[in-house]
């Protein structure tokens, strides 16, 4: 049995798969956020319950928001701050009594989908999560590629390609990564710096009014989908996988998958593309899944 746990923000979820990728059980606690004890406590108690209900004992593969330093075995690049400089690992396999893998969520969600998803098959596939935040993962043959400082795939904090007429700071410290543009709080503020609407107004409803023919939302989604082919276009050129699958919710835009196939090949370094853009198989469940796959 396989134990996957998602480690996020808001929620901690955990899934348990049989050797066939059955799934045997799903739960999901609230997030304790801040507290990196209480984390640790939530994560060992729905694994414990889990074995406890199904009456046996899994692999743990836990998918977290950020990555481990290759130096110091602590966590980084988290943006659920408090596990910033925390041995998670260590401290989950102690409470545990086993060995513990960890990955970068979107390696998770990348995995998932590469394994049994959208992307089955593909022998090299890069996986987007576009959402409150932007990641990216890597796998090559079935097997996450980590990379020798544990960021393959970051493509979140790169500059967003071309000429924009402002570069928005970043939490990371740096101005203008893909991560301000293309993440939900990314393309609500776009719309509002070019409208000068106060509203705050999500992703969804700028979608459905869009549909609907209001022109200014119109604008909003195709310069979102423009930077969002400009920016996957250099994955392209540098990765040249044979798949992209799309995950978090601004993939549910259905019309990004024609558009920014459209858009990237004026960007890309070849006279055809033949890299396959795709919306995930398992939805929210893909980055747990993922988890249960590390093993």
């Amino acid at each position: 049995m396989r134990l996957g746990i998602d480690l996020g923000g808001t929620k901690i979820e955990i899934v348990a798969l049989a050797g066939d990728g059955a799934e045997l059980l799903r739960r999901r606690v609230a997030t304790p956020q801040g507290d990196y004890a209480a984390t640790v406590a939530a994560l060992a108690g729905l694994v414990a319950a889990a074995e406890t209900e199904l009456g046996q004992r899994g692999s743990v593969g836990v998918g977290i928001p950020g990555a481990e330093s290759r130096v110091t075995g602590l966590v980084k690049n988290a943006n659920s701050t408090w596990l910033i400089g925390k041995p998670l690992r260590q401290d989950l396999q102690a409470a545990l009594a086993r060995d513990v893998r960890l990955a970068n969520d979107a390696n998770c969600f990348a995995l998932s989908e590469a394994t049994d998803g959208a992307a089955a098959g593909a022998g090299v596939v890069f996986g987007v999560i576009l959402g409150t935040g932007v990641g990216g993962g890597i796998v090559v043959n079935g097997t996450v590629l980590a990379g020798a400082n544990g960021i393959a795939g970051e493509w979140g904090h790169n500059r967003l390609p071309g000429d924009e007429a402002a570069w928005p700071a970043c939490y990371c410290g740096r101005r203008g990564c893909v991560e301000t543009f293309l993440s939900g709080p990314g393309l609500t503020r776009d719309h509002a710096a070019v409208t000068g609407d106060a509203n705050v107004i999500a992703p969804a409803a700028i979608a459905a009014l869009a549909a609907a023919g209001d022109a200014a939302c119109e604008a909003t989604l195709r310069r979102y989908e423009a930077r969002c082919a400009r920016a996957l276009a250099e994955v392209i050129n540098i990765l040249d996988p044979d798949a992209i699958v799309l995950g978090g919710g601004l993939s549910n835009l259905d019309r990004l998958y024609d558009a920014v196939q459209r858009l990237w090949g004026a960007q890309v370094f070849s006279d055809h593309v033949a890299t396959r853009l795709l919306k995930n198989r398992h939805g929210d469940s893909s980055g747990v899944r993922g988890a249960a796959w590390l093993w």
